[in-house]
């Protein structure tokens, strides 16, 4: 990014948007940075909870369970793609609350059961995620029918995930761009499930707890569903702002990387 254009980013810059209403693009990001911090407010309180850090909970699954998590999780997501897509014929969309009450139930009944049937609930809970995911897009103008938008939504699960010390370095999820012509959701979400088995296999963990498994389970899928909410509030505002404000979307992507004090270098 140029100096005149970090300046601009900088100070207040007034536009307007396709209803002729005000935007400022620097207030925006700066409520874009907040909402980015306290994404992953929760996951510290799970960490408290269960008493170990997201490194030492892929340690408690057995071997052959870590072995095989990117599969379990390249399958769920397959999945879940086609199942929350699916719904949205059935059940409208609905508000944040209500898909954290959703997963956070669901948390509960996989870590009552230990590692069973915590596995046995990753699939349905992964496709409330993306589902939840969905319902954002289309809070923010976007058609979850576009294929783009469809890509941008498996991005998403690219974020660091809430059990995470993630200081706003890891943007990767809004940066990356995988190009439409001769891909498909399905190289996405190959490309994605590694990065997402880490993060999945966390909550795994967490939910095999001995006595707090329940619990450990509610409260993880409630961070979850919270964190990747407001990754897609932050991942969509930005392409909306992009449009509206006519401002391009890396620029706008390094000025979220500025506020969150860890600013990408360009190269040349």
């Amino acid at each position: 990014m140029t100096d005149a254009k970090r300046k601009t980013i900088a100070k207040p810059q007034l536009l307007e948007d396709d209803e002729g209403a005000p935007i400022d693009i620097a207030a925006e990001l700066d409520t874009l940075a907040r909402r980015y911090k306290h994404a992953g407010g929760l996951g510290l309180q799970v960490l408290n909870l269960v008493g170990d850090s997201a490194e030492g909970l892929l340690k408690r699954l057995p071997r052959e369970v870590r072995d095989r998590l990117d599969r379990t999780t390249e399958a769920a997501l397959t999945t879940a793609m086609r199942a929350a897509h699916g719904s949205r014929r059935v059940v409208g969309d609905q508000p944040d609350w209500l898909n954290r009450v959703v997963t956070t139930s669901m948390g509960a009944a996989g870590g009552f059961g230990g590692l069973p049937t915590a596995l046995a609930e990753l699939p349905v809970t992964t496709t409330v995620l993306l589902r939840a995911i969905q319902d954002v897009a289309v809070e923010h103008g976007f058609d979850p029918d576009s294929e783009s938008v469809q890509f941008d939504c498996i991005r998403i699960f690219a974020a660091a995930g809430p059990l995470e010390d993630d200081d706003g370095t890891d943007l990767s999820f809004l940066t990356s761009r995988v190009a439409i012509s001769g891909a498909t959701v399905q190289t996405l979400i190959s490309k994605v499930a590694p990065r997402l088995a880490a993060v999945l296999g966390q909550k795994l963990a967490a939910q095999t707890v001995p006595v707090l498994g329940a619990v450990a389970g509610a409260a993880t899928n409630f961070a979850y569903t919270s964190y990747y909410q407001e990754m897609a509030h932050v991942h969509f505002r930005l392409r909306t702002l992009a449009v509206a404000g006519d401002v391009p979307h890396r620029d706008l992507v390094e000025g979220l990387q500025e506020r969150l004090g860890k600013p990408r270098v360009r190269k040349a």
